[in-house]
Formats: structure tokens, C-alpha cells, sequence
């Protein structure tokens, strides 16, 4: 009974689910009905869509075709009407071609008319020469028959004559123009020169190879040398300078190359003097606080030079190699008052030239700076300066005018001779620097010498301080034109041979005297 009733609830399951999965099936069937329903009018209203983009874009195509076919008949127009008128340029042209090939034909033929008779006329010009030449010749043989001479004999003799003639008039022509082109350099030059003596005086500072201390008594000698020397010995070692004690009374006698270490050696002695404590661990303080008050010296004295110079923008390294040169004397002149003075004349002759006054100034401030540190540098002080200069930042112009104030380089601008003439002037002014008698004596002696080396001279004499030479001549070997040449001889060979400042002078004189007696 319990497997019936089991059974019979199977079965009403099975029905149960049977009948869910029926309509199931029914709801699926019909859902996918309705969905290719859709599909379909999905799918017309797509075609009905897709015909009218497509008769659209046929529409707007035409359009487009329509506007582009205007716009290329509208271009093509132009072109076309552009392409006519080049037609009509170039058939023009062509014509125009056609009328100058007939004009060229025309002249050919006149060239060729004109070629025959010019080579008839070449003809008949040969034809001439020839008899000239024959004629030349005929008349040459005549001439040597008369004067009993060749040809060769007759043409050298002519040569001669001509040279002779030649070299008159050229000494006359050299005469002339080295005349007036000494009239006028001279007026210009002596004119420049002139304006910048008169728009500067200077006066000049003795030499000082040592430095002389003067003491108050030779008692104070002892004190200076201190117990077994340890005092000069400190003294010697803080300032690198030599103390020479001997039997001068009542002075000291500093010795060194250097004359910034002199001056301070000279100034901490005078100190210690004066203090009376004078011993190793004194010296080096006072030559210490020595030092530094030199080196404020120093650089016063070249930031001063330079502002009262007006030149501006210089390196402090370069101010203070300035104010050392105040220490440096050369030829018994200062050589800082030296630069000070060359700078000015300097910019005075660039300023009548028209030149830039502040570069000169420049030029001349800086063109002895070698000569504070030559003695620790070897070379030529000019070459050290320029070093200098180049490194630390002067230009170009301004290196080669220091390098070429001694012509140690060759000059390369105006700049370089106005340097090389304020530096002249300023050293070969008088009272500017002394001269020894022994240098002196070899000048003159050498100038002389120079001009006895030329032939037909008889006598020379040095005067002015060797600034002028006068060369006395045998009339009867010089003639008044060989005096012009040889006066420029000399002056070249001078040039050449001798070192000098400034200018010389050169005087060639040629006297012709008559003389006669009476009788009774």
C-alpha cells in the first residue's frame, strides 16, 4: 500500500514537471517569435535607412561634382587665358629674333668687307716696316762708317749719358720732394709735439742704485748688528735685503735689486731706529706691519696715477704692478712719473690726431709695467709687460703697443708709434734723465764713425748731444747733388747701425771756395 501511494506521488511529480517544462517551452517559443519579429523590422527600417544615406550621398556627390567642375572651368579659364597671352609674348619675341638674326646677317657681311680691306692694309704696313727696317740698317752701317764706333759702343755711351742724366734729375727730384714732405711733417709733427710739452711739465726723480739710512750715532751700528750678528741676520732674512756696515759714519747702506723690498727694509730700520728695541722678534713685527703699509702705498699710488690719468677699468693686479713702478727709478727718472707722463703726452698727440685719447692714455700708463718685475722675470721688460697685460685682460691693441714701445714687436697701429714717440719725448727731454760720461762719449764717437765711413768725407762733428751730425765734404768729389744722396745714406745707415731716441739730424756741407792774389 505504502509503494502505491509512493508510486502514484512519483507520478504526480513527474507530471507536475512535465507540464512546467511544456509551457516553458511554449514561453520560449514564443519569446523567439517576437524576437526575428523584431529582427525583421529592425532590419527593414535599416535597408530604409541605408537607401535614403545612399540617395543622400549620391545627391550631395553630384553637388560637389557640380561645384568642383565650376571651380576647375573657372581656374582653366585663367590658366588658358594666361597660356594665350605667353603665346602672344613668345610670337613676338620670335619675330623680334627673326629681325636681329637678319640685322647680324647684315653685319657679318660688313665684318668680313671690313677683315679683307684690313688685311690688305696689314699688307701694305709690312710691306713698310720692311723697307724701314732696311733703311734703319743701311743708315746704321753709314753711321758707324762716320763716327768710327758699333753700335754696342755708340748704345753704351748713351746709357752712360742717359744714367748720369737721370740720377741728376733724380737727386733734384728727391731733393724736392724730401724737402717738402720735411717742411710738412716737420710743421705737423713739431706742432703735435709742441702742444704736448707745453700741456705737461714733470720734474724728474735722482736715481738711487742703494738705499742710506742715516743713524744718530755709530754707536747705534753696534745695536743694528746685535749679539754674534743675530740682528742684521733677521734683518737680512724679513726684507731679503743686504745691510752694509762699514766705516761711513753714522749711516747704513741697504743693498738689493728689488726696490720695493729696499724701501720697506728702509722704513722698518728707520722704525726700529727711532723705537730703540731692536731685536730678531721686534724686527719681524715691525717689517710685517711694514710690508702691509707699503702694499697700501703701492696700490694708492697706481689707483691714482690711473684716476688722475682718467683710465678706468683696469685690473687691481695691474694697479698694483703700477704703484711698484712709484719704487723704480730708470736713468734718474721715476718710471712711474714716466708713465704717468707718457700717458699724457700720449693722449694729448692722440687727441690732435683725432684718436681715441682714453686707449692711448691706456697704452701709456701700462707700457713700462715690465719694468717692475724684470728683475725676477727674464727677457726684455716690454715683452714681460705685454705678458702682463694679456693676462689680465687688456685687449689686444693695447698688449702690442706695450710689446712694440722698444720695437721688440713689430707696431701694428698709430696707437703703437704715438707710445713710442710720448716715450721718446718724455726720455729724451731735457732734465729727464742723466746720461754717463762714458755712454755719452761712445754715442757721439759712434755717430761719427758711421759717417767717415762714406767716401769724399772729410770731417764730421756730433753736436747737440748727438741729436744733430754735420758731415763736412770734399768739394771736388762731391757734387751738390751727391751731397743730397749721401746726407740720405747716412741717415739710413744710422737707422740701421745705432740705437738712439728721438731724431738725428743729419747736415752734409759742401763749400767751394775761390781765392786769388793781386800782384803790383
Amino acid at each position: 500500500m505504502q509503494y502505491v501511494v509512493v508510486f502514484s506521488s512519483i507520478c504526480g511529480m513527474a507530471m507536475g514537471f512535465g507540464t512546467a517544462y511544456w509551457l516553458t517551452l511554449k514561453k520560449l517559443k514564443y519569446k523567439f517569435e517576437e524576437i526575428e519579429k523584431e529582427e525583421q523590422r529592425i532590419l527593414r527600417e535599416t535597408e530604409k535607412k541605408a537607401e535614403t544615406l545612399i540617395k543622400e550621398a549620391q545627391l550631395e556627390a553630384k553637388s560637389r561634382l557640380l561645384e568642383m567642375k565650376s571651380v576647375f572651368d573657372a581656374e582653366t579659364g585663367d590658366a588658358r587665358a594666361e597660356l594665350k597671352k605667353e603665346e602672344r609674348r613668345l610670337l613676338q619675341r620670335i619675330e623680334s629674333m627673326d629681325n636681329r638674326h637678319e640685322q647680324l646677317q647684315k653685319r657679318e657681311g660688313d665684318f668680313e668687307a671690313k677683315e679683307k680691306s684690313l688685311n690688305i692694309t696689314i699688307e701694305n704696313v709690312a710691306e713698310k716696316e720692311r723697307q724701314v727696317d732696311d733703311l734703319l740698317d743701311s743708315t746704321k752701317k753709314e753711321l758707324e762708317k762716320v763716327s768710327s764706333l758699333t753700335s754696342e759702343q755708340a748704345k753704351e755711351i748713351l746709357l752712360k749719358a742717359m744714367e748720369n742724366d737721370a740720377r741728376h734729375e733724380g737727386a733734384k727730384l728727391v731733393k724736392r720732394i724730401t724737402s717738402e714732405a720735411r717742411e710738412n711733417a716737420d710743421k705737423e709733427a713739431k706742432k703735435i709735439i709742441s702742444t704736448a710739452i707745453q700741456r705737461y711739465a714733470g720734474d724728474f726723480v735722482a736715481e738711487r742704485t742703494v738705499s742710506v739710512v742715516q743713524l744718530p750715532g755709530d754707536e747705534m751700528k753696534g745695536r743694528i748688528i746685535g749679539r754674534e750678528g743675530r740682528n742684521i741676520r733677521a734683518l737680512e732674512a724679513a726684507t731679503g735685503i743686504d745691510l752694509i756696515i762699514d766705516d761711513t759714519p753714522e749711516a747704513v747702506i741697504l743693498s738689493g735689486f728689488n726696490p720695493v723690498r729696499r724701501e720697506i727694509a728702509r722704513l722698518s730700520l728707520t722704525r726700529l731706529i727711532s723705537d730703540g728695541r731692536i731685536h730678531p722678534a721686534r724686527i719681524e713685527d715691525v717689517v710685517s706691519r711694514v710690508t702691509e703699509e707699503v702694499d697700501v702705498i703701492i696700490k694708492e699710488a697706481g689707483e691714482q696715477a690711473a684716476f688722475d690719468l682718467g683710465v678706468h677699468g683696469i685690473n687691481i693686479e695691474l694697479i698694483k704692478i703700477i704703484g711698484q713702478l712709484k719704487f723704480r727709478t730708470s736713468y734718474a727718472q721715476n718710471v712711474l712719473q714716466h708713465s704717468v707722463e707718457v700717458a699724457f703726452l700720449s693722449g694729448v698727440m692722440a687727441a690732435e690726431l683725432g684718436l681715441n685719447v682714453k686707449i692711448a692714455k691706456r697704452m701709456g700708463l701700462l707700457h713700462d709695467i715690465g719694468k717692475a718685475v724684470d728683475h725676477e722675470v727674464d727677457g726684455p721688460h716690454a715683452l714681460i709687460g705685454a705678458k702682463l697685460a694679456k693676462k689680465h685682460g687688456e685687449v689686444d691693441m693695447v698688449v702690442n703697443a706695450i710689446a712694440s714701445h722698444h720695437e721688440d714687436k713689430m707696431p701694428e697701429t698709430v696707437y703703437d708709434f704715438i707710445v713710442q714717440a710720448a716715450d721718446a719725448l718724455s726720455g729724451a727731454r731735457p732734465g729727464a734723465r742723466k746720461e754717463t760720461l762714458e755712454n755719452y762719449i761712445k754715442r757721439l764717437e759712434e755717430l761719427e764713425a758711421v759717417a767717415n765711413s762714406f767716401g769724399g768725407v772729410s770731417n764730421t762733428y756730433a753736436i747737440q748731444a748727438g741729436r744733430e751730425i754735420r758731415v763736412i765734404v770734399e768739394s771736388d768729389k762731391i757734387s751738390d747733388t751727391d751731397a743730397v744722396l749721401l746726407s740720405r745714406d747716412i741717415a739710413q745707415k744710422i737707422e740701421s747701425n745705432l740705437t738712439f731716441p728721438g731724431q738725428i739730424k743729419v747736415v752734409v756741407i759742401r763749400e767751394t771756395r775761390a781765392v786769388e792774389y793781386t800782384n803790383k
